[in-house]
């Protein structure tokens, strides 16, 4: 029995002393830190009737009909852009492109607006600015409202948290407005 009893006192005595330590105590809050290397432009034209810049860290490849997709892989995001020929039907390409940015109204938080006006360039356009969990957080369109018209938005290849892409999105929503803002019609096709 002395042996069960002293038995029972050492393992009471051992829990004890492991117990003693100092209680633990959460990390401090912090944040993941992402840093993209400042954005370097380069020009690009083909047969296109559009030329612009884009980030010279981005990879361009063009689709069908001028169409372009620039691929940002450490990002894990593309920004499509849409060339179309205005044949008088300038108010229905608007109207299409207003559409595509009001669709995502339900998951955003707010859409800002910013107008993009270039007479010299005869470029005249529109940059959305789509905040909360929307598939996509920046959209435009530029046009001359005669020939040209071109459309852009943004995709990450991942579930839209807006918290969590805001750095990559922010770093990708100005090298859209650097696009857009460099717009140029050329003669192409």
């Amino acid at each position: 029995m002395t042996n069960k009893i002293i038995g029972f006192l050492t393992v009471v005595l051992l829990l004890s002393f492991t117990a003693c330590k100092d209680d633990a105590l959460p990390k401090p809050a912090s944040q993941l830190r992402l840093d993209y290397p400042v954005a370097q432009y380069a020009s690009f034209s083909n047969h296109c009737p559009v030329a612009f810049d884009i980030n010279e860290d981005a990879i361009i490849k063009e689709d069908k009909n001028c169409g372009f997709s620039i691929n940002y892989p450490k990002m894990k995001a593309t920004i499509y852009l849409t060339y179309k020929t205005v044949n008088g039907d300038i108010n229905k390409l608007l109207r299409d492109a207003q559409k595509l940015t009001y669709e995502h109204v339900i998951k955003a938080d707010d859409i800002l607006e910013q107008p993009y006006i270039n007479p010299d360039k005869k470029v005249y356009g529109m940059f959305y600015q789509v905040r909360g969990n929307a598939a996509t957080n920046a959209q435009f369109y530029a046009t001359d409202s005669l020939k040209h018209f071109v459309t852009g938005s943004v995709y990450f290849y991942a579930k839209p948290n807006f918290d969590s892409i805001m750095p990559a999105a922010d770093y990708i929503k100005n090298d859209m407005q650097q696009l857009m803002e460099t717009i140029q019609w050329t003669q192409g096709r």
